[in-house]
């Protein structure tokens, strides 16, 4: 157990059940343009789609406005569907940002950690992330939300970090805690900043990577024993 005092929270399947929101968002969109009768096959394709454009956009190799209307694009292409792929994505991110399910657990440890420091570092929308925030139980509980879109940066990125401890006037690194699901964005992130790291695993993937994280918790109830 280690006293840290500033604490960086991911957002999607950290702090929000995604898959809930993403699905409920995509029911109200798809329903909109009268779509519904294939719903599960254009979610499929989606993820398929959308999961490598997450990974070139860690990698740096597209920006969030291009992997925002591609994934429809694309979606929309496979099946032959003439709809324009960046107007439908910001439909759907407007619906998207309606959407609030916490993760088991979340506001009863944020609530118990209200005493330290505690911020958002999230890769995405800036509209959509800071509704659903606003919008929940967690509103008001964060010094700052670093959201990817308004900084230039993204997780992995030291620059995110950069931007982070600015706002928050950090420059002591030991005290300091990144707490997210994906080990390619939030702990490889916080490890390239030097950093320690809590990677989030409720579902008990094994980790076959050389991304180690200082710790590892399949429920978020654990975080307090190793902050408090």
């Amino acid at each position: 157990m280690k006293n840290y005092d500033i604490i960086l929270f991911d957002v999607d399947d950290t702090l929000f059940d995604f898959a809930k929101s993403e699905q409920q968002a995509f029911h109200k969109i798809f329903g909109k343009y009268n779509l519904s009768n294939s719903l599960k096959l254009y979610e499929k394709s989606y993820r398929e789609i959308s999961n490598v454009l997450w990974r070139d956009l860690e990698g740096g190799k597209i920006d969030l406005a291009e992997l925002g209307s591609e994934r429809f694009r694309r979606l929309f292409l496979e099946y032959g569907l003439d709809i324009d792929g960046a107007v439908f994505n910001q439909e759907y991110l407007s619906f998207l940002g309606e959407q609030v399910h916490l993760v088991e657990g979340v506001e009863q440890v944020i609530s118990h950690l209200s005493h330290k420091r505690l911020a958002i570092i999230t890769n995405g929308y800036t509209a959509v992330q800071t509704s659903r925030i606003n919008n929940s139980p967690l509103n008001g509980l964060f010094e700052h939300m670093i959201i990817s879109e308004s900084t230039g940066f993204q997780k992995p990125q030291t620059g995110i970090f950069d931007v982070a401890f600015r706002k928050l006037q950090l420059t002591d690194k030991s005290n300091v805690l990144m707490v997210g699901d994906s080990l390619t964005s939030d702990i490889q992130g916080g490890m390239n900043y030097g950093i320690d790291t809590c990677w989030f695993n409720p579902k008990y993937r094994e980790n076959n990577t050389s991304i180690k994280p200082t710790y590892e918790i399949n429920t978020f109830e654990s975080l307090l024993e190793i902050v408090k």
